[in-house]
């Protein structure tokens, strides 16, 4: 059973884990060697073009090409990431490892190490208290038996679930404990398989022929899947249609009369699409099936024009976003158990939503309060969204503003119900270090004692920009940038003064580099103690550089050396 990943105050451990695969990939590497997922699902912030696809292929099928993909490619999931967090001073916590029990690890019943921290997930799905015992029976002609495995999900992890028996033409899944409801895989040594929808009843059979599984697909004793399969042959049927239609949309000329033409008929194929779903959810509106595959549908694209009757394209992107989560049934906690919610969420954030703190925070706000009263979707939001903008993993500008508002709005002894009381604490005490120094924020003004012993104080440098560089002296990365950083300061420094800390050492090693490369025109300072710069400008890794403007506030930070010119150029031509 999969663990869920949730933020820890300290580190971390991996006790209790089997071997790293000798070939593997985590998850987040499978996503991206995936080109199904980056290719077919959207055709991006300024264009609709391309879902053309994402109408024909709902976030089921994605999932599909992308596991059967990686798995007929010799991969395994691998359950350890691929970072290696360093525990620094004022550094109170690390990620923790994403705890997955994969194809090439066996079955832990949901056991964890007390010393990994982990949350642990339940040991059933909500609602599978007192299931029958499963006898799930597939039978597949042209799929080969031996080692047929049941694969499910929780939240962003995919895992081994069972072991199929076989029986006869057949393969059974069987055992005395329910598995809990979601959505799953049957996945033969081939690399070919059939998903399956598992609810109350666990006990019916599949039948199929390969290369056409969907087509030749007979479902007997689960209504769910009954359903599932009838939608997806009426998918399929017009998967053509819509690629073709595609193809010309992308040939033609917006605004012609040929354009408008193709993009009412690929209107015309989405409206007969989704009144064939209605239909179908109309049979069991309380099914699993109806929670997934109207939870997995795209939101209509709105008709928004601007004043001259033009497409206000940049309003159609608002609308879509605003509307992307309107047919998830945030109730049933069975779609953590399915692909919908994790694809929903990556795309809604890293694909919807502009790749800037102001933005990223007010999606998650938005989302959250969807699920502020829905304990296993807000949890699993909460610490998604917070570990994709961990500060010094993340290329976004200013992660640490998003770090920062999340911990400090949904990790409370209030709402984060998984953590503990010291957990939380260390949390809120990282973010409080950091409020102090995020971007558009005026600069700390800081005094520390300098080369003479006298304090020096930072805003008497009067150029129009200063540079704070925080360094350690035995620091590879610190040595590789501060020559550099000297270099650079040639061409500005009519614009630019430099204030270097140095951080962790003592005064005869900071001296000493100083000496060595030369730092006699920057302010240098050093303060042993810490205390003239705690709670002032925040360092996660060394060098840390942070550009202040001529009103004193923070225009740039994390930035490395090369990026100095440019950051000054742009904040001068704003």
């Amino acid at each position: 059973m999969p663990q869920s990943r949730t933020l820890k105050g300290v580190g971390y451990s991996a006790s209790g884990y089997g071997p790293t695969p000798s070939r593997s990939l985590t998850i987040t590497q499978c996503f991206k060697t995936s080109k199904v997922l980056s290719t077919k699902r959207s055709g991006g912030l300024s264009s609709f073009e391309g879902l053309d696809l994402a109408w024909a292929l709902s976030d089921i099928e994605l999932i599909e090409a992308f596991i059967l993909r990686t798995l007929r490619a010799g991969y395994q999931f691998s359950p350890f990431r691929t970072f290696a967090p360093q525990l620094k001073i004022m550094r109170f916590y690390a990620l923790l490892l994403p705890i997955l029990l994969l194809l090439a690890c066996g079955d832990t019943g949901g056991t964890v190490s007390a010393s990994s921290g982990a949350s642990t997930a339940p040991a059933s799905a909500p609602g599978s208290a007192n299931l029958e015992s499963p006898n799930i029976r597939v039978e597949v002609a042209g799929a080969p038996l031996p080692g047929a495995l049941l694969i499910g999900q929780l939240m962003e992890q995919q895992y081994r679930v069972d072991t199929a028996r076989i029986d006869g033409n057949a393969i059974v899944f069987q055992r005395s404990e329910p598995y809990p409801q979601g959505h799953y895989y049957a996945y033969f040594s081939d690399g070919s398989g059939v998903q399956m929808l598992i609810t109350e009843d666990q006990t019916f059979t599949m039948t199929a022929s390969m290369p056409d599984a969907v087509g030749t697909m007979v479902v007997k004793g689960s209504q769910d899947n009954e359903l599932l399969y009838e939608a997806l042959r009426y998918e399929n049927s017009q998967q053509d249609q819509f690629r073709n239609l595609g193809a010309q949309l992308r040939s033609a000329s917006k605004g012609s009369p040929d354009y408008d033409r193709l993009q009412a008929e690929r209107r015309a194929l989405v409206d007969q699409r989704m009144a064939h779903l209605e239909g179908l959810y109309k049979q069991a509106p309380n099914s699993l099936f109806t929670s997934f595959k109207r939870g997995g549908q795209n939101p209509q694209l709105r008709d928004i024009r601007r004043p001259d009757g033009q497409v206000d394209e940049e309003g159609q992107v608002v609308a879509f976003r605003r509307d992307f989560w309107n047919g998830v049934n945030f109730n049933d906690d069975r779609l953590l158990r399915t692909p919908v919610i994790f694809n929903k969420l990556k795309r809604y954030i890293k694909e919807l939503t502009p790749q800037n703190a102001d933005s990223i925070k007010a999606a998650s706000d938005f989302l959250i309060a969807k699920a502020i009263d829905k304990p296993d979707f807000f949890k699993f939001f909460a610490n998604w969204i917070t570990l994709q903008y961990e500060p010094g993993k993340s290329t976004v500008m200013d992660a640490e503003a998003i770090h920062v508002h999340m911990i400090q709005n949904y990790f409370t002894r209030e709402r984060a119900f998984w953590s503990d009381s010291m957990t939380v604490f260390g949390l809120q005490q990282r973010a409080d270090q950091m409020a102090y120094s995020l971007k558009g924020q005026a600069g700390p003004d800081i005094t520390v004692p300098g080369l003479d012993g006298k304090g020096k104080r930072l805003y008497d440098l009067k150029k129009p920009y200063i540079a704070v560089f925080m360094y350690n002296p035995e620091c590879d990365h610190c040595i590789e940038q501060t020559p550099k950083l000297t270099q650079a300061y040639q061409s500005l420094k009519n614009d630019l003064d430099v204030y270097a800390i140095a951080l962790d050492t003592d005064a005869a090693k900071w001296k000493g580099f100083v000496q060595a490369y030369r730092l006699q025109p920057f302010t240098n300072v050093f303060d042993p103690t810490n205390r003239s710069i705690f709670k002032t400008y925040y360092v996660d890794n060394t060098p840390e550089l942070y550009l202040l403007g001529p009103d004193r506030k923070i225009v740039a930070k994390n930035l490395k050396v090369e990026q100095l010119a440019q950051a000054i150029q742009m904040h001068k031509s704003r």
